[in-house]
């Protein structure tokens, strides 16, 4: 898939998180900001990463806020906000 512009998804309620996604001529870069980070920054760098594989993105930046959001939370706002960036296809 294909970025083709900025989308976001997700609140700023506990036990959400919000993503953005912006298009972008590098790799795949992935930024958290969580108050957990220090206990829980590389399992939600994972399930970002392997979401965004699953869909064959490659090229997007990627901004996590984390408000103690659980796996299947994260999957599910980043693919949202990654097929809202892309067109939906």
């Amino acid at each position: 898939m294909i970025i083709q512009r900025n989308a976001v998804s997700g609140t700023e309620s506990p036990g959400d998180l919000t993503v953005r996604v912006e298009p972008s001529d590098a790799l795949l870069d992935i930024y958290v900001q969580s108050k957990v980070d220090y206990l829980f920054l590389d399992s939600i760098r994972k399930a970002v990463k392997d979401t965004a594989e699953s869909l064959q993105v490659h090229n997007a930046t990627i901004m996590i806020n984390d408000f103690g959001a659980l796996d299947y939370v994260i999957r599910a706002r980043v693919e949202t906000a990654l097929r809202r960036a892309g067109g939906g296809n």
